[in-house]
C-alpha cells in the first residue's frame, strides 16, 4: 500500500488535533471533564469569549463528535461525547506543559491548590487523592497490575461489601488507568473508578467545591478511607 493512499484512507488525526489546536475550544474541552453539562453562555463566561464566538467553536466541536448537545426547551447544553473523549483530554493535558504565568490572585492560586488535591475527572477521582486511593487499592492487593491492570477476586469481594456496583454490559472496561495531569501519575478510571466515585458523592464522602471540578473529602469520607483503604489524614485533607 503507498503512503498516499494510507493517508487517503487512514484515520484523519489532523482533524481531531485542529480541534483541540485553538486555546478556547481546548480550554472548553477541559472545563467539561467535570462531567456535567454547559451551557454556551457559562463556558463563554468561563473563557472571557463572546457568546457568539462560543457558539461557534462549540459547534465545531459537536460536529468532530468531541462533544454531545442537549436541548431542555430553548436551552441548549453541551458535554464531552463519552468517557473516551475525557481520557483523550486528561491524557493530553497530562502531556501538556505548565503554564509559567503564576495565578492572578490568591483565590487562583486557592483554586489550583484545590484542583490539584481531589477533582473529579469526567466521572472519577483523579488529583493527589485519586491517585492515593489507586495506590492504596494496589497495595492492598485489589488492583493488580501484572500484565495490565485488572480487578481481583479480593477488589470485587471489596466493592460488594461496599454496595458498589460498576455499571455493566458496555464496552467500557471495567477498570483503567488515566495518567493524571498534576500528579503525573495513574489514577483508577474505567467503570469501578466511575462507580467507586458515583458512592462517595452518595455516600458524602466527598463534596463539591463550588461549581469547579475540585472537591473536598469530608469529615465522613476521611474516617471511611481510612477505615476501607488506610489512607491517612494528611493525605485526604487539602494543605492550605
Amino acid at each position: 500500500m503507498s503512503t498516499r493512499h494510507t493517508r487517503a484512507s487512514g484515520p484523519d488525526l489532523a482533524c481531531v488535533a485542529r480541534l483541540l489546536a485553538d486555546g478556547t475550544r481546548a480550554g472548553f474541552c477541559l472545563a467539561l471533564l467535570d462531567g456535567r453539562a454547559w451551557t454556551a453562555t457559562e463556558l463563554a463566561r468561563h473563557m472571557g469569549v463572546a457568546a457568539s464566538t462560543a457558539t461557534e467553536h462549540l459547534n465545531a466541536l459537536v460536529s468532530g463528535s468531541l462533544l454531545v448537545e442537549e436541548r431542555q426547551g430553548r436551552h441548549r447544553y453541551v458535554r464531552l461525547a463519552d468517557p473516551h473523549v475525557a481520557e483523550l483530554i486528561e491524557n493530553l493535558a497530562a502531556m501538556a506543559p505548565a503554564r509559567p504565568t503564576p495565578p492572578r490572585s490568591l483565590s487562583a492560586a486557592g483554586r489550583r491548590r484545590a484542583l490539584a488535591h481531589a477533582r473529579t475527572c469526567y466521572d472519577h477521582l483523579a488529583g493527589a487523592v485519586g491517585v492515593a486511593i489507586s495506590d492504596a487499592l494496589t497495595a492492598r492487593g485489589l488492583l493488580d497490575w501484572d500484565g495490565g491492570l485488572r480487578l481481583t477476586a479480593q477488589g470485587e469481594a471489596w466493592l460488594q461489601d461496599l454496595d458498589i456496583a460498576p455499571t455493566t454490559g458496555t464496552r467500557r472496561p471495567a477498570v483503567r488507568s488515566c495518567l493524571d495531569w498534576t500528579e503525573r501519575r495513574p489514577h483508577l478510571a474505567g467503570a469501578v473508578g466511575a462507580a467507586l466515585c458515583r458512592h462517595a458523592f452518595t455516600a458524602g464522602w466527598i463534596t463539591r467545591i463550588g461549581t469547579t471540578r475540585a472537591v473536598t473529602v469530608t469529615a465522613v469520607g476521611r474516617q471511611a478511607l481510612h477505615d476501607h483503604l488506610g489512607l491517612p489524614d494528611e493525605v485526604l485533607q487539602q494543605q492550605l
